[in-house]
């Protein structure tokens, strides 16, 4: 191979760097004293189910190109991490393997100390099935106290859906709900959660005749950016500008910050949330 092939061959270099990385013994490999570290070509073959001969071709930069299926069982053979199989995938084929949906254990304590940091922001953590799973003292004067419900209510739409007081919050309940199903859907599809929220939207389409008919549009849409306005009981009329987040190495979650638009508005969060004592 010349010198000019072996660079172009990303593939073939991720999976030798990527063997030679490993273990022998861990995986039950021993034998006769081993001249180079990690496992041999024909081990991550046997242990990927595949032909050795296709293996070493792959490694090799030959063959052509891999399909998903062989790329995830080599994954699964050199025990890569989210991350690098998505590397992986990117390199053998050109595009991110297909989304594997796993629901996720709530947030670290450094990303909930970047929501405390804003101080007349609400800002909350969300999963891809809308679940909030964080929040800072702003999100509990301006949005909803989360703390005081049980997990299973501390959902976006059965909020909305199903709370008369959020919706009685809303300026223009039937826009807000049309485009909280339409996000909803989206992020469900793209995180792979389609069948994990299939109970939790019959549950809704039982509970909300307006739900029902919204999710049989399919209509889809980004969260994205823009304004909300608000009917507060304390802060009275109040508007955001809201933006939302990915947060980088937890594909479950996103995050969503509502910025006061004037500085009245902050300043009345500001009032309310010195008088409120936790």
């Amino acid at each position: 191979m010349s010198e000019t092939a072996a660079h172009e061959n990303l593939l073939g270099r991720y999976l030798k760097d990527r063997r030679t990385r490993l273990d022998a013994a861990a995986f039950g490999f021993g034998g006769s004293r081993r001249r180079t570290p990690g496992l041999r070509r024909e081990e991550v073959a046997q242990r990927a189910n595949i032909s050795p001969t296709w293996y070493t071709w792959l490694e090799q930069g030959r063959g052509g190109a891999p399909s998903a299926d062989v790329l995830d069982r080599i994954a699964r053979a050199l025990m890569l991490t989210d991350v690098e199989r998505e590397h992986l995938f990117l390199i053998g084929l050109g595009r991110p393997p297909e989304v594997r949906y796993q629901a996720g254990e709530g947030v670290s304590p450094r990303l909930q100390r970047v929501l405390d940091a804003l101080e007349t922001s609400p800002a909350i953590i969300r999963t891809a099935t809308w679940d909030v799973v964080a929040w800072n003292r702003a999100a509990t004067i301006v949005l909803t106290d989360y703390a005081k419900l049980p997990p299973e209510r501390r959902n976006i739409l059965r909020l909305i859906f199903c709370e008369p007081h959020v919706r009685a919050a809303q300026y223009d309940w039937d826009s807000v709900a049309r485009f909280v199903v339409a996000a909803f859907r989206a992020d469900a599809a793209r995180a792979g959660a389609v069948s994990h929220v299939a109970e939790f939207v019959d549950e809704l389409c039982r509970l909300s005749p307006e739900f029902a008919a919204l999710w049989r549009d399919n209509d889809v849409r980004t969260y994205g950016e823009g304004v909300k306005h608000l009917r507060h009981p304390v802060l009275g009329p109040i508007a955001f500008e809201y933006s939302a987040f990915a947060v980088d190495g937890r594909p479950d979650l996103g995050m969503v910050v509502y910025n006061p638009v004037t500085p009245e508005d902050a300043k009345r969060i500001r009032t309310v949330l010195a008088e409120r004592v936790d």
